[in-house]
């Protein structure tokens, strides 16, 4: 039984009306909450606005996860991951992203989305021929460079993949491309729209988890963690490379007895030879953000009430010294329930590296492809 992602109130944008996502939503909603509207006029309803734009309160946030507009992106789609554009501060590992949309219909307590976005929808942009045209320039122009393209930076890349089905177009698109990697990051478990398809091998199914305490008290309207668990079994076992990301780590007074059993039950399910990567982050976020946070979660978060620091990129963090303790509690963990756990961590910096590993990741051999510098191909906006 598919389990349809809940709307309010759909609008379809003039330029997308006979798209196959159109069409699509079209078939899968009551034709009674769908309404045919020009992205660039406002809407009848007074209290509501297709253009308007600049920064939402708590309640235009929250509404804006229950409104969908499917329209075009008259932008670039490919682009590289942000922290690129932070080399000297944070450790790069040459990630891509290709953004079909933006939004989520999730609800994370710490989502960055809430000090990043400022449209009042949930947007799925209905031209990815567009952007399947430009992976196809670069793809064709550089085939042997070990490009990694990500689709979950500012959408989840799969709990709205049953109205779009892209996973789909991706994954034939990127296995005539044996030398990229195509990866779809999800903290839902929508896997069986695309596990019929044939992959060559070079299409990674990834999971933001964290252990089951934080998934149920931070992680609003996701996918449960057992249920993470079992979608990425069901990918592994069609041949999927999968990958979990842990990030954002979050202390708590329990944080070591949970984030061992977090580590145990990866170590119980798969084996290193099955996990793609894993990758560790601390939780951060804008000091801007600190306000909706509170005023859509209240002071009993952890998240709320996380003592946290100025630190790079103008984020809240940690402070390093902790930050590195988590990380090394969980790198040790891992590595002595197997060795061949290939770890890294997310948008941190050198002198974090060194303190978790000892190490920057060009002298860890299994990481140095990762973070190896790409030639300078084109110039990416930010």
């Amino acid at each position: 039984m598919i389990m349809l992602p809940t709307f309010d109130r759909i609008f379809i944008d003039k330029t997308s009306e006979d798209s196959e996502v159109a069409l699509r939503v079209r078939s899968l909603y009551p034709a009674e909450i769908i309404t045919s509207s020009d992205e660039r006029q406002p809407n009848a309803n007074e209290n509501f606005s297709l253009d308007k734009k600049g920064p939402m309160t708590a309640d235009e946030f929250n509404l804006s996860k229950r409104t969908l507009l499917l329209t075009t992106f008259k932008g670039q789609f490919f682009k590289r991951c942000p922290g690129a554009t932070q080399k000297k501060a944070l450790t790069c590992c040459n990630y891509h992203v290709l953004n079909l949309g933006s939004q989520c219909n999730m609800n994370c307590s710490y989502c960055y989305l809430q000090s990043y976005l400022n449209s009042r929808t949930t947007k799925i942009f209905t031209n990815i021929d567009q952007a399947l045209a430009e992976l196809k320039e670069m793809a064709d122009q550089h085939p042997d460079q070990p490009f990694r393209v990500g689709t979950g930076e500012v959408i989840d890349s799969l709990s709205l993949d049953l109205l779009t089905l892209y996973s789909r177009r991706l994954i034939e698109f990127i296995n005539q491309y044996p030398k990229w990697i195509l990866e779809f990051k999800t903290k839902s478990n929508n896997v069986e729209q695309f596990l019929d398809l044939k992959t060559a091998g070079n299409t990674v199914v990834s999971w933001s988890i964290n252990p089951p305490y934080i998934i149920d008290r931070e992680e609003h309207g996701t996918a449960r963690f057992y249920e993470r668990i079992a979608a990425a079994i069901k990918c592994r076992d069609q041949g999927y490379k999968i990958a979990f990301h842990i990030d954002p780590m979050i202390w708590h007074p329990e944080w070591k007895e949970n984030y061992s059993y977090l580590a145990e039950e990866l170590n119980r399910q798969f084996n290193p030879s099955d996990v793609h990567i894993i990758s560790l982050g601390s939780l951060r976020f804008q000091p801007e953000q600190r306000h909706m946070m509170r005023e859509r979660f209240g002071l009993d978060s952890l998240v709320t009430r996380a003592e946290m620091f100025s630190s790079e990129g103008n984020k809240l963090r940690y402070d390093a010294a902790l930050r590195s303790e988590m990380f090394q509690f969980m790198i040790k963990k891992m590595k002595a329930l197997d060795s061949a756990w290939n770890i890294f961590l997310c948008m941190e910096t050198p002198e974090t590296w060194i303190q978790s590993f000892d190490k920057v990741p060009m002298q860890v051999p299994e990481l140095r492809s990762l973070f190896k510098p790409l030639p300078q191909i084109r110039d990416f906006q930010s």
